[in-house]
């Protein structure tokens, strides 16, 4: 997904901010553009499905950046925690001057990351659900893994998980269903716990402030 104004010219995105993002929060960070009138950024994201191969992360952000420099946009920022590069994505943004949200993934800054830290030893064996994994769960998790057409293999998958939690940005009863049968049909407990953007939010109006 990409939301950026017309390129006419180096100069043209001087005074922008251009979001690099993940593709799984582009809706995310669109609404809080909306909410915060947050005119002057734009969005760009990489593929989603680069959470599969954390590895590849920083590669793609780096040729990303190249391109946005090459196209005017003097001010860059990461919509992305470490997820999973383990310290490989800092140093490629380090070496742009690029910053990003802070925490380790997205799981983390939607519950807010402090209050992430005081839980995060409890939930080593949950399993974390998004609105875009609800709406994608198909795509992201019964076709890949192969449980749509052999669901028996969901404990082979899952079996150390205990507790399906749904991090909730919005109130769609939709994606509540979702992950209420996802949970049933993982075999896991259900709780859903209504998150909001938690520090998407105040991350992306901090980094649109900066001159």
């Amino acid at each position: 997904m990409s939301d950026r104004t017309p390129h006419h010219g180096p100069d043209t995105h001087c005074d922008r901010l251009l979001v690099i993002g993940c593709g799984m929060i582009a809706r995310e960070v669109l609404a809080v553009k909306a909410a915060n009138r947050l005119d002057h950024l734009d969005l760009t994201c990489l593929p989603a499905e680069l959470h599969y191969y954390p590895d590849r992360i920083p590669a793609a952000m780096e040729r990303a950046i190249v391109e946005a420099r090459a196209e005017g946009y003097a001010h860059i920022f990461a919509g992305y925690g470490d997820c999973g590069t383990g310290g490989m994505l800092d140093r490629v943004l380090e070496t742009h001057g690029v910053a990003r949200i802070a925490g380790p993934h997205c799981f983390a800054f939607y519950q807010g990351n402090r209050a992430f830290a005081q839980i995060a030893d409890g939930d080593m064996t949950t399993f974390y659900m998004t609105d875009f994994l609800c709406r994608q769960f198909d795509a992201f998790f019964m076709k890949p893994l192969g449980l749509d057409k052999h669901p028996e293999l969901a404990r082979d998958y899952f079996g150390n998980y205990e507790t399906l939690v749904y991090l909730a940005q919005t109130d769609e009863p939709a994606l509540d269903r979702v992950a209420e049968d996802a949970a049933a049909m993982l075999g896991l407990r259900y709780e859903k716990r209504r998150t909001g953007y938690g520090d998407l939010t105040s991350a992306l109006v901090e980094a649109a402030g900066r001159p």
